[in-house]
This record gives structure tokens, sequence and C-alpha cells, in this order.
């Protein structure tokens, strides 16, 4: 049966390929691809050579047509379809969708390729390199075969600036001593374009506005042997005068209503109309802003040299302070006595004021709940006359469990909240804060209530408040401060079939905890963020994420009462006492165009003390579930050996740990546009922090610890829609830690064609969004 499929595909493909001969026109042949014969010197390395040999290859134009087997079936099927009769019909559209028109061997493409190789071989420091092309032809088809013979490569032997202007020799001396060409280093004009493109940044910061990187030349020799050369760098004499002149800002004029509608731009760019703020000049006759606002945005000042660095920043800040919608700006040179000065004009055009949206959205969260939520958002922009941001947000959602086999619960969530964000910080105590990023510093200010009602059980309850400050100390680092953080949980409604679960040995515990869960929380939070730049070009990117939270130390100063439990209370509520200490790390590697290797490593701490036992539960950690470990349902694994809902069933999905340690490594392929597949791993665990627990023996962190780890692999596919990522993820576990030691290994247990074991240890996840 095999022998015959086979035979038959190679008979379809000589058939197919006739079927593309006869269509070639007489003197064309298909191109079918490059061949680089590359022939280097004994000084060129061998990882120089293949570097050379890539890029090349990358360089090679034009691109064969895809093929299946050495068959250019698309080719093949460009014929199939014919040729349409409408340039819009269905033929024409069939015939671009799935055919592909045949790419012809050219001798001008040989000559092309040739040139733009040479080109690249000296700009790479391999100077006197030839490069020649042929066509190999065969049957229909040719290839085209390039003999290349690369050179030694030329060094930097020495750099020289030489400056005949008065106003820059000194800049131009400060800027050197940072030279990206370094004696010794290869000549490469990629390194040359970047020097001169840093000098040009470096001048445009200490005033020279009109300055560009065109007007520095450099001279290459290498006349003086030993494959040496020196680089000479010179300002070139047609550079204009104002290019060579420090320009410092005279004044500096904002339209923060700017309309680009034609009948009101005479008024709202009126300089007559601008008050005088500090140095500032703003041009607002209807007081909407205060113009304190834009001298917390604005890094030029008047009397300073001009700076591009101070310019990137205002603009940037202007926008992304969120109320103006477009940002312009106009530089007018002038002359004040002998010195040159710049007047700087900002038009703003404002967002409106405010704004309402409603908002239906799919949801999708940890704990295998999915479902619509409905929000009503209102927004105004500025609130208080400086961009504060005030969003007021009401929502109700349902949302339902996947994979919990008829036993799963529905929960009904409703929300209101309400937020204030002050474009800088806010403190009754003044704080100095050097303004130097792109992003102004925020103060937040937060109030929330929210109710989710778990169907049949019960209902929770939490009241949040939130104080706290955001600020970058550059694009790629965030710390995030809030000193008070205000959190009360109160389980209330309890419905008869909830105090029933107490009888049950598999949920009396999560019964227990859900029934004491009533906290007042009083806690500070330290976020601190650190990611990859986002312009790099590099295969490696990261994210990590570490937070710090201490809890209850203020409200042990506040009261000293308690109830008749021992605990110490405010206003009759317990309060959580605990420090909590948590690191995300996410490292992603692009092995190919279409290839990544994602993975992440969580590590989390939680100490609980004096009026807690444990961590909680709002704090806790847990693992399991579409986010975590896919191959264990949410909160099913641990802590330590305990588990829950080894029957599939889901009841109360409460229930984590005070430690939690999970590591998760996936291959993710992409298939085309819209598809990417996944094979993945999961590996972790919680633990309770105190050997007092009351989920008994097994259950606190130990040396031990990775005897008790759980271990999960599967498969996803994941659909791309831009808009967000819809995710299906089929796992199984490898390791059980609650069974007995010597059996939590379960390789010898896997049997996908039985319907048993795959009710047992298969589960789907559903998700929106990767999982990291």
């Amino acid at each position: 049966m095999r022998r015959s499929l086979l035979y038959s595909s190679v008979a379809f493909l000589t058939l197919t390929g006739c079927h593309v001969a006869r269509h070639i026109p007489p003197g064309e042949k298909l191109y079918v691809g490059t061949q680089i014969n590359v022939q280097v010197d004994s000084t060129v390395s061998k990882s120089e050579k293949s570097q050379i040999e890539t890029q090349l290859a990358e360089m090679a134009r034009p691109k064969p047509n895809k093929t299946l087997f050495g068959y250019p079936y698309r080719v093949g099927l460009y014929y199939m379809v014919g040729e349409p009769k409408k340039e819009k019909g269905f033929r024409s559209w069939l015939r671009r969708k799935i055919g592909e028109a045949p790419i012809f061997a050219s001798a001008k493409a040989l000559s092309a390729n040739s040139a733009i190789w040479m080109a690249f071989l000296e700009n790479e420091g391999y100077f006197r390199s030839t490069v020649s092309g042929s066509l190999h032809e065969e049957d229909y088809k040719a290839t085209g075969v390039y003999q290349v013979q690369v050179q030694q490569r030329y060094l930097i032997d020495s750099v020289a600036f030489l400056m005949d202007s008065t106003t820059l020799r000194k800049p131009i001396a400060e800027v050197r001593k940072r030279s990206l060409l370094k004696k010794g280093n290869p000549y490469r004009f990629d390194i040359i374009k970047l020097e001169r493109e840093r000098i040009t940044q470096a001048l445009q910061r200490q005033g020279f506005f009109y300055f560009q990187p065109d007007y520095i030349a450099v001279l290459a020799d290498s006349a003086q042997g030993n494959h040496r050369t020196r680089l000479y760098l010179a300002i070139k004499p047609e550079t204009p005068p104002a290019a060579l002149l420090p320009y410092s800002v005279r004044d500096i004029y904002v339209y923060p209503t700017y309309s680009l509608s034609s009948n009101t731009t005479q008024l709202d760019t009126s300089q007559n109309q601008a008050v005088q703020f500090g140095k500032l000049k703003i041009v607002d006759p209807a007081g909407i802003y205060n113009p304190k606002l834009f001298r917390d945005i604005i890094a030029l000042r008047p009397g300073w040299r001009y700076n591009s660095r101070a310019q990137d920043v205002t603009l940037s800040r202007f926008i992304n302070v969120g109320s103006f919608k477009f940002v312009r700006n106009r530089f007018e040179p002038a002359q004040a006595g002998d010195s040159a000065v710049l007047d700087v004009h900002y038009f703003l055009t404002p967002y409106p004021k405010q704004s309402a949206r409603l908002e239906l959205a799919g949801t999708s969260r940890s704990n295998n709940l999915v479902g619509s939520q409905l929000s009503l958002n209102w927004r105004n922009r500025n609130v208080l006359g400086r961009s504060e941001l005030l969003t007021i947000s009401a929502n109700a959602g349902i949302e339902f469990q996947i994979g919990a086999r008829g036993t799963g619960i529905t929960n009904y969530r409703y929300g209101l909240q309400g937020s204030v964000t002050f474009p800088r910080l806010v403190s009754p105590i003044p704080i100095k804060f050097y303004q130097r990023g792109q992003t102004l510093p925020q103060t937040i200010v937060s109030l929330s209530y929210d109710l989710i009602v778990r169907s049949q059980y019960y209902h929770l309850n939490s009241f949040l408040t939130t104080f706290g400050y955001t600020w970058r100390s550059n694009p790629q680092m965030e710390h995030i401060f809030q000193p008070i953080s205000i959190n009360y949980v109160l389980p209330s409604s309890f419905t008869e079939e909830f105090f029933a679960l107490e009888a049950d040995p598999t949920t009396r515990q999560q019964y227990i905890n859900i029934l004491n869960s009533e906290q007042l929380i009083l806690s500070s939070l330290y976020t601190y963020n650190l990611s990859s730049s986002p312009r790099t070009n590099s295969g490696y990117t990261y994210r990590l994420s570490m937070n710090v939270e201490p809890a209850g130390n203020l409200g042990s100063l506040l009261t000293r009462k308690r109830n008749e439990m021992g605990e110490e209370v405010i206003f009759g509520v317990p309060y959580s006492q605990f420090f909590r200490v948590d690191l995300d790390s996410r490292h992603f590697f692009r092995l190919s165009p279409g290839l990544t290797w994602a993975n992440r490593v969580f590590g989390g701490l939680g100490i609980p003390y004096g009026n807690s036992t444990q961590l909680p539960f709002v704090k806790q950690y847990f693992v399991g579930g579409a986010n975590s470990l896919r191959a264990f349902r949410p909160r099913a694994v641990g802590p330590g050996i305990y588990t829950r809902y080894l029957d599939g069933s889901v009841i109360l999905q409460d229930g984590g740990g005070d430690i939690k340690l999970e590591y998760n490594t996936e291959i993710r392929p992409k298939f085309n546009k819209y598809l990417q597949g996944a094979l993945f791993l999961d590996v972790g665990n919680v633990w309770m922090y105190s050997k007092e627990s009351s989920y008994g023996a097994g259950t606190h962190f130990t040396s031990d610890f990775y005897k008790q780890l759980a271990v999960g692999t599967g498969v996803g596919l994941r659909i791309d829609v831009s808009y967000f990522v819809l995710r299906f993820d089929l796992a199984f576990p490898l390791r059980k830690p609650w069974l007995p030691e010597g059996q939590q290994w379960v390789f010898d247990e896997i049997n996908p064609g039985s319907r048993s074991w795959r009710r047992e240890n298969l589960i789907l996840n559903v998700a929106i969004g990767y999982p990291f």
C-alpha cells in the first residue's frame, strides 16, 4: 500500500511538472534558486565565511517560486486555473489566491545581484573582492550560480577628526571620546553611518539645531598597505552656516486648544492672547488648562541651549499625558544681537474632555473560567485642569468553567470602580523628583467594590482602595509603589448547599477557609518591572517582574484590641499580617523567523505572622489552569501532596499556598499569519509556610520540595486574529505528586486510546492570550 502511494505521488509530480513545462514561454526558464560558491582568503574565519554566505543568500533576488518536493506547485495551480477573462472575476481571484505567477530567470538579475553583493563586501571591508554569475539551465528550469572571491578584510588603523569650524571644535572634542570607530576593528560602512548619526545627535543636544549627518564627510585611506585603513572625519565645505551655529531658546508658546478647523485657527494661535506663566507663554483664553501642566511637560526652557533630547521628551510627554489628540510644533529662527535663537510653538489639539463607552468583551481567567462581561466606562480627561484622568466604571458578567464535566461552578460578577490619575507626584510632603523620563510620573487613587456570586453557595464581597505612584527610570524600567492598599473581604449569603460541604472530606478544608475568610488587609506594595528594549533586533527578549508586599504593620500600631479568638482586630475585623515577595521571569528565544522558544520561571514566598497562620485567600499562590500547570485543573494541585477534585468535579475553586515554584517552557512554531502551534512542559507546586498547616502532613515547604513537583505536558493551537489570540491547549499529567512514592511518574499509564484514561487525564484549556 505504501509503495503504491509512493509511486502514485511520483507519477503525479512528474505529470504536473510536464504540465508546467508546457506553459513556459519560448526562450524562458523557470528560476528555481541560487547557488553561491564562496572562496575566502586564508585570513577569513569559518564563522565570517558562514555569515557572508547567509547574508548574500538573504540579499539574492528574485526569490524562486515555492516548491513541494522540488515541484513548483503554486505555479502549476496558476496555470491550471487558466487565464481569466475578467480582471476582477472569480477565476482571477482564485488564481491569485491559490496560484503564483512564475519567476523567470534573467541575466539582468545576475548582474544586479553581482553589483549589490560587491558593494556589500566593500562596505564590510572586504575590498577588491569579486563576484561573477551565470545561469545553469536544465530542462525548463534555471539556477543562478555565483562565484564569490572574498579578499582579506581591512581593519581600522587610525581615526582623525579634522575640524576647521571654531564653533564645532570644542563639541567635537568631547564627542570623539565615545567614538564607535576603534583602532583594530574591521572597517564597516554601517558603523561609519552610526558614527555620523551619533555625532549629529550629540551636537543637536548642544544646540546645533540645523546640523545633519550628511554634513560630515568620512574619507578612507587604504594606500599604506597591510590591509589597514585610516579614517578622516571632517565637516563638508558646503555645510550651511546655520548648521554651524548653536541656538538658544528665546520664547516658548503653547496653544492647548488649537483647532484644525480653519474658522478658529486665527483665534487659537493669536500670540496677543498669550499669558505669561513663569518663562512660558500660554494661549488659552478660556482657561481650560492649569499652566502648571505645561511647566511639568515641557523640558525646554527659554534662555537654555536647544537640546534635541529635551524636545523628544517634551513631545513624548504631550502624547502620553492622554489629553491631546494631535501634537504639532514649529521652530522659528531669529537673531538676538550676536546670538542665534529659536522661538518654539506647540500646537495641541485636545480630545473631548468627557467620553463614555459601552463594551461587551469575552473574559478568560486563570482558573479556567470563561464568559462575557458588559462594561460602562465614563472618563473625564481634565477633571482638575492638569490633565487628571477621572474614570468611573460599572460592569456585570457571567463566567462558567471549561472542562468541569458538568459539575463546574457558575459565577456572576458585578463591580463598580472609580479612579483618579494625576500626571505628577501628589504628596503632603514635597517630593523632589527630577523628571527625565519620556512619561511623567503618575499618582493613582482608586476605590472599587466587587461582588462575586458563586451560584448555589455564597457571595464574596471585596472593597479595595489604593493610593500609589508609577514612574519609569527609562523605557525598559518601571516602578510602582503603593504605600496604601486597604482591602476588606467579606463572604456572605451562605446557602444550605454550602453548609452541607462541611460533611464532605474532599471539601471540608476549603469550606473552613471560606467560612473564616473575612479579612482586612492593610498592606504596601512595591513592583519593579524590567523588559528588553522593544526596538531590539536581538533573537533574545525578556520580561522580569518583582513584587514586595508587607502587610499588617500599620494595623499593629493602630490597635491592640482582640476578639474572642485572640486575634487583633480593627472595627471588630481581624487584620492580616504577612510579608510576601515574588519574581516572575520570562525569556523568549527566536530560533528562526517562524519558531520561538518561550520560558517562564516563577518563585513566590509568603511569610504569615502575628494575626495570620497563612496568607489570606486573595493573596495566596496557586497552580493549575490555563495559565499555569495546564495538565491540572485550577487549584487542584497542592499544597504539597494535598489534592482535591480527583474525580474531575470542581465545586469551590478555592485553595492555594504560601510558597510557589513554577517553570513553564514551550516551543511556538508559526504556521502562517493566523495559526501558531505549541509544544509545552509545565512543572510546579505550592506549599504552606507553617508546619501547623490545616491541610495536614506533607503540605509545608521542606528541602524535599522537588519530590512534590507536579509535571504536565501537551500541545496547543493559537489563532491570532490581530485583536486577540484565541488559545487551545490540550494537556495531560506526567507526574502526580499526591500518589505514593515510587508511583508518582505515570509514563506507563499514558494510553490515549483508552476512554477512561482520556477522561481522567486529558484537559482542554480554552483561553484568550498567551499563557506567558
